[in-house]
């Protein structure tokens, strides 16, 4: 009798703890005495359309050298597939499983729409796969409202959120026990598309879990108070790790359990500020399933049709080179620019600039943002862009206009942030550095510094009318 092999086929979730889809390909070999393997998928073309960072590619390589040696321990090969489309993936698989007798695949499922086209098309077409609902603490569909559909405001979906997760067990899976005898250590593994050294963040999900550790054990308590200073390490750092699901939401969730047991019932616990930003994650996840047109570089609100975007080119430029003229702004493209990462608060800043300021249209920041990120994220990178654009689900509103100047003084109080990025103004004063302007009414843009660091780009008051004018076409009547 042919052995009824089954096939972990991981994507977003790069992980061998807490992975139901891994637990269930393993349950199936064991109920039939047969084989496990894996697969990845890596599909360049793609890959650019969709405008994944070569730094999360190569950071998506590392993770995939050690899930295989992982892999290896508990006796399951994995294999990578390089195809070049979504489309090339049914006739490959099915190649796949017939050279490999294999009767059953099990993947997580994904909330962006191509993906979710792809799996309909594979199981339309008779590959035997089964979707298991693991990206999210609780699945698209579950946080639903009185007439039993999505929210469009965070509040009360974050209530009705901890209302259901407070009621179940948050306990992430173990790691499978083995299913065959260990493997030999694999050979490596190396992507045929550009990618970009990642090597200053750690890697494997050891790295990951000791990180949230470290994180809850001693910053937790100050995250709300520290987090918005990006000279700070207030933050987690773990958005790499989630965006690719070496750590889950769930391992977070129950992290935070573990050592917060109130953390869904008392809204004065230390944890909450962070539980909540896993939350707006999820959010963000829900809404994608929900409303597939926001993968599809739509806003959100139809009314946003109606802005009339100037995109200037050369602005556009200046602003993703870090040469705006605006210190605070500089130097966080700078940090995106130069490590792949941006601290969460001045990735709002920059958004509300080159959108209300500039009057760039949301989906040029976005697109950019995504071909830099090592935390890439559709659902978080849309969501936060059209918050910041006013166009969004429970977004910012169109009339509020970040001031770069506030904000710089504010977040940045002794400018060590923009200092490490910016050097050409370190020797210049925090008020000419948190205000780049002139006192001479006659040339607004002159810089008082001299020409090594560009004029500001645009005059805040002048921008900030121009943009409640301009963005006042989401003004419901």
């Amino acid at each position: 009798m042919t052995s009824m092999n089954s096939l972990m086929w991981f994507r977003q979730d790069l992980r061998v703890a807490d992975n139901p889809a891994l637990v269930a390909a393993c349950q199936f070999a064991k109920q039939h005495q047969s084989k496990v393997r894996a697969v990845y998928i890596v599909t360049p073309s793609q890959w650019a359309q969709h405008d994944v960072a070569p730094i999360q590619i190569n950071f998506i390589q590392r993770h995939v050298n050690l899930l295989a040696q992982s892999l290896a321990a508990l006796g399951i090969p994995l294999d990578v597939l390089h195809l070049e489309w979504f489309s090339d993936t049914h006739a490959a698989l099915n190649d796949y499983l017939q050279q490999h007798n294999i009767d059953a695949v099990f993947a997580g499922s994904e909330p962006e729409i191509n993906e979710r086209r792809r799996d309909s098309g594979l199981i339309e077409q008779g590959l035997p796969l089964t979707l298991i609902d693991q990206d999210c603490v609780l699945a698209s569909g579950q946080v639903q409202n009185l007439s039993g559909d999505m929210y469009k405001v965070f509040t009360p979906f974050s209530k009705k959120w901890k209302s259901i997760a407070s009621q179940k067990a948050i306990v992430p899976l173990a790691v499978p026990a083995p299913v065959a005898a260990a493997l030999p250590s694999p050979a490596a593994i190396e992507f045929t598309c550009p990618s970009r050294n990642s090597e200053q963040w750690a890697a494997g999900e050891g790295a990951a879990k000791r990180i949230l550790e470290q994180f809850l054990a001693s910053q937790v308590a100050d995250y709300q108070a520290e987090r918005d200073f990006p000279a700070l390490e207030g933050t987690s750092r773990l958005s790499p790790f989630l965006a690719i699901g070496v750590v889950s939401s769930r391992q977070c969730v129950a992290a935070i359990l573990a050592r917060y047991p109130e953390a869904l019932v008392d809204d004065t616990c230390a944890a909450k500020t962070w539980l909540n930003e896993l939350i707006w994650r999820e959010f963000y996840r829900h809404l994608l399933v929900a409303f597939p047109h926001l993968s599809m570089a739509q806003n959100f609100n139809e009314l946003g049709k109606g802005i009339v975007w100037r995109n200037n080119a050369q602005e556009f430029t200046a602003w993703c080179d870090g040469q705006t003229g605006y210190p605070i702004i500089d130097a966080a493209m700078r940090q995106l620019n130069q490590t792949g990462w941006m601290h969460n608060r001045l990735r709002m800043v920059v958004a509300s600039f080159l959108t209300k300021h500039l009057l760039v249209d949301w989906r040029w920041g976005e697109r950019y943002f995504r071909q830099q990120l090592i935390d890439g994220d559709l659902a978080a990178n849309n969501g936060g862009w059209q918050w910041s654009a006013g166009t969004g689900c429970d977004a910012q509103p169109y009339f509020r206009v970040f001031n770069p100047m506030t904000q710089s003084s504010k977040f940045d109080p002794d400018g060590s942030f923009i200092k490490r990025y910016v050097p050409e103004v370190a020797r210049w004063s925090l008020k000419d550095i948190h205000e780049p302007k002139t006192v001479n009414v006659n040339d607004l843009f002159a810089s008082p510094q001299g020409d090594s660091y560009p004029k500001p780009i645009v005059e805040h008051k002048m921008a900030r009318l121009r943009a409640i004018e301009v963005l006042s076409a989401l003004k419901r009547g």
